[in-house]
C-alpha cells in the first residue's frame, strides 16, 4: 500500500497528471482514515477466510457484495435504485445461500470471516464514492489513493507483525535467497496501485453498486479457475447456487441499462 501512495505521488507531482489536493477538514481526514482501516479489514478477513474455505466458495459468497452495497448506499446517502434493480439482487443472494448449503468444504468461522470481508468491501465502495463525488470533499482518484495508502500501511504492518510472527525476517531471507522476490513484490505493488486506481475511477464514473456487480464477473471466472486448479469438490447443489448468482448478476446489468435509458 505504501507503494500505491508512492506511485500516486509521482504521478501527481512529477508528471503533473492531476493537481495535488490537500485535506480540507478534520471530517474529510476521518473519512479517509476510515476508508483505509475498512480496506485493511476487508483484506485481513478475506485472507483469513481463504484459510478455511476454497476459493470457489469464497468468490460465490463475495458475489453478495452488491446486496450489502445497496444497503449501505441507502443508509449513508439515502440513494435509491429502481425497484427492478433491487429485485435482481434477490437471486444473487439466494444463489449464495443455496451454494452454502451444498458446499462440501463449508466452515462456519471461515464463512463468517468471508461475510465480514464482503460487507467491508461494500462499505468501502460507498465511502470512497462519497469522497470522490461529494461537494466540498471531492478528491481525485490519485489523491485519494495517495492519502489512503499510508493509513493502510499503519494498520496492516503492525497486524502482519502480530499475526505472522517473524514476517520481516522471512521477507529479508527470501529476498537474499532469490533477488527475483524483490521484483515480484514491486510488480505486485504496481498491480495493486492500478487495481485500486481503476476501482476508484469506476466508482466515480458509475456507482458503488455497479462496481461490485461488475466485480462478480471476475468472481465467476475465479470460481471456475479455482475448481480446475485446486480440484476442490463441488456438489450439484453448489453449482446450482453459483449458477443462480451469475444469472442474478446478468439480470442486474440489464436492469441498470433500463434505468439509464
Amino acid at each position: 500500500m505504501m507503494a500505491c501512495s508512492m506511485f500516486s505521488y509521482i504521478a501527481i507531482t512529477w508528471l503533473k497528471v492531476v493537481p495535488l489536493q490537500t485535506i480540507r477538514s478534520r471530517v474529510q481526514f476521518l473519512k479517509i482514515s476510515t476508508l483505509g482501516i475498512i480496506f485493511c479489514l476487508s483484506v485481513v478477513t478475506g485472507n483469513i477466510s481463504l484459510k478455511y474455505l476454497p476459493v470457489s466458495f469464497n468468490q460465490a459468497v463475495g458475489a453478495t457484495t452488491p446486496f450489502f452495497t445497496a444497503v449501505f448506499a441507502y443508509l449513508m446517502t439515502r440513494k435509491k435504485e429502481g425497484w427492478l434493480t433491487y429485485v435482481t439482487l434477490i437471486p444473487v443472494v439466494t444463489g449464495v445461500v443455496i451454494a452454502s448449503g451444498g458446499e462440501p468444504s463449508f466452515h462456519l468461522f471461515g464463512f463468517l470471516m468471508c461475510i465480514g470481508a464482503t460487507a467491508a468491501r461494500a462499505f468501502k465502495s460507498v465511502l470512497q464514492g462519497l469522497l470522490l463525488s461529494s461537494d466540498g470533499e471531492k478528491l481525485h482518484s490519485m489523491n485519494l489513493l495517495m492519502y489512503m495508502a499510508p493509513v493502510a500501511v499503519a494498520v496492516l504492518l503492525p497486524a502482519a507483525v502480530l499475526m505472522e510472527g517473524d514476517v520481516v525476517g522471512i521477507t529479508i531471507a527470501l529476498a537474499r535467497d532469490d533477488l527475483k522476490f524483490i521484483f515480484y513484490l514491486l510488480f505486485n505493488s504496481a498491480l495493486a496501485y492500478f487495481v485500486n486506481l481503476l476501482n476508484f475511477l469506476v466508482t466515480k464514473h458509475t456507482s458503488a453498486l455497479t462496481l461490485q456487480v461488475l466485480g462478480n464477473a471476475k468472481g465467476a471466472v475465479a470460481v471456475v479457475i479455482s475448481i480446475l486448479i485446486f480440484k476442490n469438490p463441488v456438489s450439484v447443489t453448489g453449482m446450482f447456487g453459483y449458477s443462480i448468482t451469475v444469472i442474478g448478476v446478468i439480470l442486474y446489468n440489464e436492469a441498470k441499462k433500463r434505468n439509464n435509458k
